[in-house]
């Protein structure tokens, strides 16, 4: 480790490899609410953050489990949760008063047509604005899961067409 009187230490979650700082402040310069879009091995989660000088604030959230207590008796982490996540969240936000948000995926590898862009095409379905190119989302055939099983497809119909009528 390099020392001297010049030497200044970075930022703790950026030694950690958590934050990048100079995403994290575009995103914030958008003076916009962000869709933070995390994901883990079992679950997807969604927020909607305000930025404040005291903390940012959520104004709204989703989370893969609570397609649990809706009837989805599958996984949390395929693209159909994902994606039923996203509907899930853009419709609670719709809900809280928010229109439009831009999309952020931390530090998390961007795949064209994975989980991060079924989240946010679950988003842009329920009614959410969010910039976005028609390219990195994922076909439809997979959004319902026609590459998993037959049973997860007449599910995912059905799961979503009661979150239609929420």
């Amino acid at each position: 480790m390099a020392t001297g009187p010049r030497y200044k230490v970075p930022f703790r979650r950026r030694r950690e490899g958590r934050t990048d700082y100079y995403i994290r402040q575009k995103l914030l310069r958008s003076n916009g609410v962000r869709a933070v879009v995390r994901r883990s091995l079992k679950h997807t989660t969604v927020q909607f953050v305000a930025f404040e000088m005291e903390g940012d604030a959520i104004l709204a959230s989703a989370h893969s489990q609570e397609l649990r207590a809706l009837g989805w008796q599958h996984s949390c982490s395929n693209l159909p949760a994902a994606y039923l996540t996203g509907y899930l969240a853009g419709k609670k936000a719709l809900k809280a008063g928010m229109e439009q948000a831009v999309l952020d995926i931390g530090r998390q590898k961007p795949v064209k047509g994975g989980a991060l862009f079924a989240v946010l095409a679950g988003m842009v379905d329920a009614g959410l604005e969010v910039p976005h190119g028609d390219t990195v989302l994922p076909d439809e055939e997979r959004i319902r899961g026609t590459h998993i099983a037959e049973a997860l497809q007449a599910d995912f119909d059905s799961l979503k067409e009661k979150l239609e009528a929420e």
